[in-house]
């Protein structure tokens, strides 16, 4: 390996629609959580299935394509980087936020016409 970066590349399927907020600035960001599947056999051999959620999010006018194109169920790939942040609830507990910030998203099914959409 030449360089050694935070590149992740996921496939997988929106569990509900993105959420498009836009800021007073101007800038848009929009958000969903994306299932992977991956697929394997336990000791006995028995095929079993294990379901991974991920939060994305997109930033400008890829968050206006996310918004518009992709819903609750589309497939798509995603490439982009690991972020990681904190905040305070309600309650005053610290909450801990791992997210993958994409940077290409590629449309996967036929209606969309499998373009791909780069920020």
């Amino acid at each position: 390996m030449n360089a050694l970066r935070n590149k992740v590349q996921l496939i997988g399927r929106l569990g509900k629609d993105p959420e498009l907020v836009q800021f007073e600035e101007g800038k848009t960001k929009a958000s969903f959580p994306l299932a992977t599947n991956e697929v394997y056999k336990n000791p006995s051999g028995e095929r079993m299935e294990r379901t991974q959620w991920h939060d994305v999010v997109v930033w400008g006018k890829l968050s206006e394509v996310a918004a518009s194109y992709l819903q609750k169920g589309s497939e798509v790939a995603v490439e982009g980087r690991l972020t990681y942040r904190t905040y305070e609830d309600a309650e005053g507990h610290t909450r801990y936020v791992t997210e993958v910030v994409a940077s290409e998203l590629l449309l996967l099914e036929k209606r969309s016409e499998g373009k791909e959409v780069e920020a």
